[in-house]
C-alpha cells in the first residue's frame, strides 16, 4: 500500500534524527510512514542519528562568556557534550563560540529564541542536530544567561570549564575592567550564592536558619537564646557565601566590597552570572 509522505513528516524525522532531508524522505517511504521503523532504517543504512539520545548524560562541554564592544551587555552560553574528548575538540569549541557570538549580537530572550537564530545558512537548532548526527553524542545548549549593567566584564576559567559575567555600577574603564576581572576570578573560585544577603533566596535563608536553630537546641542551649545565636550563624553564612561579604581571594584581610571601594569610591557589583561544567 502506498503511503503519502508529507513535508511535515520529513521535517519531523529530520528534527528527531539530524539526518538529511532526502534520506529522511526515503526512510519514511521504505517504512510506510512509521517513524520508529524509519529511524531503524536510517541506522541500518549506517546513518549516525540523533534519536533516543535524551537519556544520555551530557556532563561535559564548554562555557563561553562574552561582552559587547560597549562593555555594557554580556552573555554566557553553555554547550554540553557527553565526553571531554568532544568538548576539547576545536570544532566543538568554535561552534560554541559561533553560537555565543550570535547570542551577543541578536540578544535573544531565551534558549528557544537562541536556537531559532540563523547561523551559516541554517538555524542554530539545525546546526545542533547536524553536530549530533556527525559526532554521535548528545549535544545541546543547556544554559544561556544575559547581563546588562554600566560595565559588564566576562571571564572564562580553566579551558572553558567556567564562564562568569560580572555587572558593575560604574562605566567601563581600565581600572573598572581590571577590578571586574578580579571579582570574576573570585566568583569562579568561590561560587557565591548571591551578591549580598538580600540577593539570597528566602527559602535558602530559612533553611539555614532552621538548621542553625536545630543545632543550637541539640547542643543544650536555652530555646530563648536560639534565635539570637542563629542570627550570628546566619551572618557567618552570608560572609562565606555572598560575594561582597567574602574575604577577597587576593587579600583575605579585606572583603570584596572593601576591595571594590578601594578601586573607586562607590564601585560595587550589581549582578553576576556563573556557569560551570560538571
Amino acid at each position: 500500500m502506498s503511503v503519502t509522505i508529507s513535508a511535515a513528516d520529513v521535517n519531523k524525522l529530520r528534527q528527531i534524527t539530524g539526518a538529511g532531508m532526502m534520506d529522511c524522505r526515503k526512510a519514511l517511504a521504505e517504512s510506510d510512514g512509521d517513524f520508529e521503523k524509519a529511524i531503524d532504517y536510517l541506522r541500518l543504512k549506517g546513518q549516525k542519528v540523533a534519536a533516543n539520545r535524551s537519556d544520555r548524560d551530557a556532563k561535559e562541554g564548554v562555557a563561553i562568556a562574552k561582552a559587547n564592544p560597549d562593555g555594557n551587555y554580556g552573555i554566557i552560553v553553555q554547550l554540553s557534550a557527553e565526553t571531554d574528548f568532544v568538548s576539547k575538540n576545536q570544532e566543538f569549541v568554535d561552534f560554541a563560540n559561533d553560537i555565543a557570538e550570535a547570542a551577543l549580537h541578536n540578544m535573544p530572550n531565551d534558549i528557544d529564541a537562541l536556537k531559532a537564530l540563523s547561523l551559516g545558512g541554517a538555524t542554530i537548532n539545525d546546526k545542533l542536530l547536524e553536530m549530533v548526527a556527525k559526532i554521535g553524542e548528545k549535544i545541546d545548549i543547556v544554559r544561556y544567561e544575559q547581563v546588562n549593567a554600566d560595565a559588564v566584564v566576562p571571564y572564562i576559567h580553566g579551558n572553558y570549564r567556567i564562564g562568569v559575567l560580572v555587572g558593575l555600577n560604574k562605566p567601563e574603564s581600565e581600572k573598572v575592567i581590571a577590578a571586574g576581572r578580579d571579582v570574576a576570578m573570585q566568583i569562579a573560585a568561590m561560587n557565591p550564592l548571591g551578591v549580598d544577603a538580600d540577593s539570597v533566596a528566602p527559602e535558602v535563608i530559612e533553611r539555614e536558619k532552621a538548621i542553625a536553630i536545630e543545632q543550637i537546641v541539640a547542643e543544650g542551649k536555652p530555646a530563648d537564646m536560639a534565635e539570637k545565636i542563629a542570627a550570628g550563624k546566619l551572618n557567618k553564612f552570608f560572609k562565606d557565601n555572598t560575594l561582597l561579604a567574602q574575604p577577597f581571594v587576593k587579600d583575605n584581610a579585606i572583603s570584596v566590597a572593601d576591595y571594590l571601594k578601594g578601586v573607586e569610591a562607590g564601585l560595587t557589583v550589581t549582578t553576576f552570572r556563573r556557569a560551570a561544567i560538571g
